[in-house]
């Protein structure tokens, strides 16, 4: 393997650049990407919303299971092998997609688009970059987060357009195709799974001796069997489920909460993308301050925004406090993209990143899997989502809890352990010899 000389351009930034077009190109796999395919299956082969919804919403929670088996992948196989696996096997699950005939074709493609692009490539770029950076490990994942919010505001209408001009059918071979010509070259050839690997240390710390190969820096390196064993991990999983339930339920119901208060369609829409452009100055502030605050007090404010947010849109009756309501969700949105990404290297280290992320990833997308439901529930039950929302507040406050008893552990290193043991009985010791 190439070696390259620190403390001169760092590489690890071209990680970064690679790690956000990971995020990026994980579009086709996204909601925000497949909600504009819907109607079209609906129109093609008339089934009906719920059902198309309820297959979408089997097909996410079965591929969230399978992300803590990814995670592990990850991490006994590198980022780069697995980069280019993922991306390729995405291209050609959106070339699946554009065969879909039958209910079991779209459960089999939904599975694949979300457990390989909503899930896979965002962990990859989430395990990769820890590697590389551990005292500007917020602000390195801040600005990889920003690939993502390009893809949220390109893919839609990236989509739209295709569809419009070659149909559904045809615009899933065109997106397959862009991720297989444009990212899994580029992941083969420029990811480094690790800087040990390239003689350089994280932080583009210098080798002992140049061009010599360089040993891992010791840290605190937990297995998920050890990081298991701790409260704080714990803790973490509900604090990486409570967003997906309530981000994800409240947009997934955003047109019919805004119906309910007076406010159009275009209201909603114009919402959506306010909460998108507002996270990108947010996500990068919120890596610098990651840089210096505890991460555990990051996820306070996170939780403590998404309370105000569910508040501020029961009294969106007009367009400003709609607005409002727009731009607290979106830096709520913004600051927990980033904080839930660094917080699990930062508590468990780098060593099993990838496993370890997995296990979060599951959560992330299973809390997403269920969140529209408790909504759709109270709407059919109530007629309205008064109660409900009031209901959700629920979720941030025991989020909050969470992350302030979510001290980061202390690992005993294997001298602490050995002072820690109690001493041997007098029949275990050895006999003493006669003079």
């Amino acid at each position: 393997m190439k070696q390259f000389t620190p403390n001169h351009f760092h590489y690890g930034w071209v990680i970064v650049a690679i790690a956000a077009l990971s995020q990026f190109f994980s579009g086709p796999g996204q909601t925000f990407s497949n909600a504009i395919f819907i109607d079209y299956y609906i129109e093609d082969f008339g089934w009906s919303r719920s059902t198309v919804s309820g297959i979408y919403s089997g097909a996410t929670l079965a591929a969230g299971f399978m992300l803590f088996f990814v995670g592990r992948l990850i991490d006994r196989n590198g980022s780069r092998k697995m980069a280019v696996i993922v991306s390729a096997l995405l291209a050609v699950a959106c070339l699946f997609n554009s065969f879909v005939t039958s209910l079991l074709m779209l459960f089999i493609g939904f599975f694949f688009i979300r457990l390989l692009g909503q899930g896979s490539m965002a962990l990859i770029s989430n395990s990769l970059i820890p590697q590389w950076f551990v005292k500007k490990r917020g602000r390195a994942l801040s600005i990889a987060a920003i690939g993502g919010l390009v893809s949220s505001a390109a893919f839609p209408l990236l989509n739209v357009w295709l569809i419009e001009a070659f149909g559904w059918r045809m615009s899933w071979i065109v997106l397959g195709a862009i991720i297989i010509v444009l990212f899994t070259p580029l992941a083969l050839f420029l990811i480094r799974n690790s800087p040990e690997d390239v003689g350089l240390l994280p932080d583009n710390g210098k080798a002992e001796k140049p061009g010599s190969p360089v040993k891992r820096k010791e840290e605190a390196s937990w297995s998920v069997s050890e990081a298991s064993k701790t409260r704080a991990f714990w803790l973490l999983l509900i604090c990486a489920a409570i967003p997906g339930i309530v981000n994800t339920g409240l947009t997934f119901h955003l047109v019919s909460i805004f119906k309910e208060n007076s406010l159009s369609l275009e209201a909603a829409a114009g919402i959506l993308s306010l909460t998108a452009l507002i996270g990108l100055p947010v996500t990068f502030l919120t890596g610098l301050l990651l840089d210096k605050v505890k991460v555990q007090y990051m996820l306070v404010l996170v939780f403590a925004g998404e309370i105000v947010s569910l508040f501020l849109l029961q009294n969106a009756n007009f367009l400003a406090a709609a607005v409002v309501f727009g731009l607290v969700w979106g830096v709520s949105m913004g600051m927990e993209r980033i904080v839930m990404a660094v917080v699990w290297p930062n508590y468990f280290g780098r060593k099993h990143i990838g496993s370890i992320s997995g296990i979060a990833m599951a959560m992330i997308v299973t809390g997403s899997a269920l969140g529209p439901l408790p909504l759709g529930i109270a709407f059919d039950m109530f007629g309205g989502y008064q109660q409900i929302l009031w209901g959700l507040m629920l979720f941030p406050a025991i989020g909050m809890a969470a992350a302030l008893m979510a001290n980061p552990p202390v690992k005993e290193t294997k001298k602490e352990q050995m002072l820690a043991l109690p001493a041997p009985r007098r029949s275990e010791e050895a006999p003493l010899l006669s003079k």
